[in-house]
């Protein structure tokens, strides 16, 4: 059973010949001609993608990414000890992040579109799990690699691992002057090549690739503790940025969920919200629409966002605020930019109905001064379809009479219902369901 069960998670099986891999492998780290204008075209298109909030084009963009070439080689030559192929990869590695940064930050520099959208703003803050995605995709990437039937692992993994939008995002903040954007999208993409390229290590040490030169195990140990001595560089700061957004995100909740209790249940209409998650103390600003609050009502405020354990938190009412309207503005402009595709199907979906919207008030009272007998009137819209399929918008007017009544002229109330909306056909029709 034991066996059966080994067979059946071996990695051993369906294993491509290991002098093959190491051609593949060293075939694809080169970047010269051909692939540096593939690499420069991917670096736009990823660019345009975060400027215009594309996911779409940003996978595109990873899709043609040749960058995990060289990350591939430097695990592969670790784990076989090939130092040559080591200086190879990180020598062509080194070329591709710099041609890189090179070509994000120039894209970004002549863009007239500089606004931060939030698949730009998402490569700013790495975190713990960016470091399971790039040890997982990388495990995945070397393991496709390895096999005969190569399969359709590697897009996935260079979709996954995600190593182009950090690169444009470092432009970004080279281009624009924001380093902490540049140091965090560039942490973020060192993080994600070094755990590609440990994974590989891994992979390929328990595949038993022969080693290509004769290590002393003195050696091969300090290469060993020099490898795990990066791992720990680069993985506690990843821990304390995952708690870092974990603590953020506690605070922003229990802010809401006090904004909620103590003002928008209350009737208070907050027009302007901002959160500084960073300052400190933490700052909330908030502005009413109608509420002005007295210095004790402030500090009131204040000492209930504690009592709520809110703490090191302060509440600061923008009352009186010249610079607040251009704030708001400013804010209303940034939602615009960033349309989703979801605003844009409701928008389409109000224009449509607003074909059928009746905007008339006055023609009720008109009708029934010139045809008295009328008891209820109601208006609306339908849409006619005539025999080639093309519709058309009618105006419907749906009348009932009391009992006794005479019947109207309809002929005399379509006649001046026409002339009066400017139309060419109204359907006018008795509500008998009522009497």
């Amino acid at each position: 059973m034991s066996n059966k069960l080994w067979d059946f998670i071996n990695l051993h099986n369906g294993e491509e010949d290991k002098q093959k891999v190491l051609e593949n492998v060293t075939a694809n780290i080169s970047f010269r001609g051909s692939n540096l204008w593939i690499l420069a075209c991917a670096i736009i298109i990823a660019s345009v993608g975060l400027n215009v909030n594309s996911t779409a084009v940003i996978i595109g963009a990873m899709l043609i990414s040749p960058l995990m070439g060289p990350i591939l080689g430097a695990g592969f030559s670790l784990g076989t000890y090939n130092f040559l192929l080591l200086r190879k990869s990180i020598k062509n590695l080194l070329i591709a992040t710099v041609v890189s940064l090179l070509v994000s930050a120039f894209y970004f520099y002549v863009s007239p579109f500089k606004d931060v959208q939030s698949e730009l703003l998402a490569r700013t803050s790495p975190n713990i799990y960016d470091v399971l995605i790039a040890f997982f995709g990388g495990l995945v990437g070397v393991i496709a690699i390895t096999r005969v039937e190569k399969g359709n692992p590697i897009p996935g993994v260079a979709i996954a691992t995600a190593l182009m939008p950090p690169l444009c995002t470092a432009g970004y903040g080279l281009a624009t002057f924001n380093f902490s954007y540049f140091f965090g999208a560039f942490y973020l993409y060192t993080i994600n090549c070094f755990f590609i390229c440990i994974a590989t290590f891994l992979v390929i040490k328990y595949l038993k690739y022969p080693a290509s030169a004769t290590i002393e195990p003195k050696n091969e140990k300090r290469i060993r503790y020099g490898i795990t001595t990066l791992m720990m560089i680069m993985i506690i700061p990843s821990f304390y940025l995952a708690y870092n957004l974990f603590e953020e995100k506690k605070f922003t909740k229990t802010v809401e969920e006090f904004i909620n209790s103590e003002f928008n249940s209350r009737g208070y209409t907050v027009i302007y919200k901002k959160l500084n998650y960073n300052s400190s103390p933490k700052k909330v600003d908030l502005a009413f629409l109608n509420k002005k609050l007295s210095k004790e009502e402030m500090e009131m405020y204040n000492r209930l966002l504690d009592e709520r354990g809110i703490h090191n938190t302060m509440l600061n009412f923008r009352q009186d605020d010249a610079d607040l309207k251009s704030e708001i503005l400013s804010e209303l402009n940034k939602q615009d930019a960033s349309l989703s595709e979801k605003d844009v199907t409701i928008n389409n979906l109000l224009q449509e109905l607003n074909k059928y919207k009746v905007n008339e008030p006055g023609l009720v009272r008109e009708l029934n001064v010139l045809f008295p007998e009328l008891k209820d009137v109601s208006l609306g819209k339908i849409e006619k379809f005539s025999g080639t399929d093309s519709a058309k918008v009618e105006w419907l007017v749906l009348y009932h009479l009391e009992k006794g009544t005479k019947e109207i002229d309809k002929t005399k109330m379509k006649k001046w219902l026409n002339e009066r909306l400017d139309v060419d056909n109204t359907l006018i029709l008795q509500d008998t369901q009522s009497e």
